[in-house]
């Protein structure tokens, strides 16, 4: 069997153990990985590249990144930092037409900004938005699907576990990722509230407004809203300024996040326990994603079918735009039936040679493809934040959720070809600092 043969038969194999067997995707490309590599060279060298993954995966100091944000996040949801959130951008735009809508989509954005995760977000802001947005007559569709995609920016607004594992995997700085992908962010966010607000003024009977806040009751919201914004600013400042970093970037914000927590008095010793239980559970899901896709970009590697793809693509007479499009319509498929995580790391291998061969800023593509996969995590089949939503919502139906979430498919589009269009919303500020 020549290595091509062998490569291809590894991907329909990934696929099987995926789908049929619903086996969790780090083992499932580990096992594939190993197979391959044992099968296209010999048992021996399989096993020998085996050991030395996991060694340099587990003893790698750049990987403490990711425990030490996720530890960050673990302490902001355990301390109510998301009710505050929400309170705060409740009372500031509860009173326009979608105003709710609108509330929850930036307080998802703000609480996704320290907790990484889509799921994490989407239980905790469904569990608070769903009752508030019922209470004053918003329509389920609406607020189930706000809560959904609002939930997806968890993988954009750094600090983002997403971008971490791309620069590492990728060896990027992820202090730029980080930068250029606030304005990708920002640009999401601001068309998920347009959709809102073009929903409502088509059918007002969707979201309607609730009472306006005086001015004392918003600045006395913005009590809670301003520990996120002091986190957020200690991390990036220290970032920019060179005080520390990436990895103790993480310290720093865990340190700041359990500071805050202490002195506002707003996390238990229990809270405490769980917080640290959840980011172990979380590392260790996360650090086996990365040693199995290791493991598997190796197979693929010395298949040679990553190369021999770039070169195909890259000799076909089309241009490089059209090339990126195609390339966008693989990640849109790919991720609307595999986890956002595991799909950038088994395809990184494949597409950001090929990327860098035809030019493109690595910035650039790196958050352009975020972008472009965080459609998988509310479309269906898998469509995770989807279900989280789903199950949290008290007599909605899943088909009501995947409506809410049809409403916003246009914003993901409109981003993503402002993005391909305008790539200084993503790159300017990376260069600038």
């Amino acid at each position: 069997m020549s290595p091509a043969i062998a490569g291809v038969t590894g991907i329909l194999c990934l696929l099987f153990l995926l789908f049929v067997f619903g086996m969790p995707v780090g083992f499932s490309m580990a096992m594939v990985g190993f197979a391959g590599f044992s099968w296209v060279i010999n048992v021996n060298a399989g096993l020998n590249m085996t050991g030395s993954v996991f060694w340099s995966v587990c003893s790698k100091y750049g990987l403490t990144v990711i425990p030490l944000f996720i530890f960050m996040g673990q302490i902001a949801f355990y301390s109510g930092v998301n009710k505050r959130l929400y309170r705060a951008a409740h009372k500031w735009t509860g009173h326009i037409q979608g105003g709710l809508a609108m509330a929850t989509i930036m307080a998802c954005s703000a609480f996704a900004a320290i907790c990484g995760s889509n799921t994490a977000t989407a239980a905790t802001m469904g569990t608070v938005a769903l009752p508030e947005m019922k209470k004053y007559g918003y329509s389920s569709i609406l607020s189930t699907g706000a809560i959904a995609c609002g939930s997806t920016l968890g993988v954009v607004i750094p600090p983002s576990v997403v971008l971490i594992i791309i620069g590492l995997a990728t060896e990027q700085s992820i202090a730029k990722l980080f930068y250029g992908s606030i304005g990708a962010g920002a640009v999401l966010t601001l068309l998920l509230m347009v959709t809102v607000a073009v929903v409502c003024r088509v059918n007002p009977g969707l979201g309607r407004a609730a009472e306006k806040s005086s001015m004392k009751e918003r600045i006395a919201s913005l009590s809670g809203a301003v520990e996120m914004l002091i986190l957020f600013c200690l991390i990036m400042a220290g970032l920019y300024l060179g005080f520390f970093t990436p990895s103790e970037a993480g310290a720093a914000g865990s340190f700041f996040a359990l500071l805050i927590a202490a002195a506002t008095k707003t996390l238990g010793w229990e809270d405490f326990k769980r917080a640290v239980k959840d980011t172990l559970r979380i590392s260790c899901m996360v650090i086996m994603l990365v040693a199995g896709a290791m493991m598997f970009g190796r197979f693929l590697a010395i298949t040679r079918i990553p190369f021999d793809l770039a070169a195909f693509v890259a000799g076909l007479e089309m241009p490089d735009l059209l090339v990126m499009v195609c390339i966008s319509l693989i990640y849109i498929a790919g991720g609307a039936i595999m986890d956002a995580l595991a799909l950038l790391l088994i395809t990184i291998p494949i597409f950001f040679p090929l990327a860098m061969n035809m030019g493109y800023d690595p910035v650039w593509f790196s958050v352009t493809i975020t972008i472009v996969t965080t459609l998988g995590a509310v479309t269906p089949p898998v469509g995770a934040t989807t279900y989280v939503v789903a199950g949290v919502a008290d007599n909605v139906q899943l088909k009501d959720v995947f409506k809410g979430v049809a409403l916003f498919i246009p914003a993901y589009v409109a981003t993503i070809v402002l993005l391909i269009l305008c790539p200084w919303i993503i790159t300017w500020l990376p260069r600038f600092v």
